[in-house]
């Protein structure tokens, strides 16, 4: 999996990257950072479980970030 945006960044910006490419839609990014505050937040899951499931997730997909 690459870590590279298919999607190019906004006009005006050099990188794609998570951030850049969620600014075409900045009130879907606001969204999501407002869920993701609450997944983080809540859930019967420890914010230590979370973190080392996200960590698995992104050495099993080769992610970059």
């Amino acid at each position: 999996m690459s870590t590279r945006p298919r999607v190019s960044p906004p006009q005006g910006m050099d990188t794609a990257n998570f951030g850049t490419v969620m600014q075409h839609l900045p009130d879907t990014i606001n969204a999501f950072f407002d869920l993701y505050a609450d997944f983080w937040r809540q859930g019967a899951l420890s914010v230590t479980v979370k973190e080392m499931t996200r960590l698995r997730n992104a050495r099993i997909t080769d992610c970059g970030y």
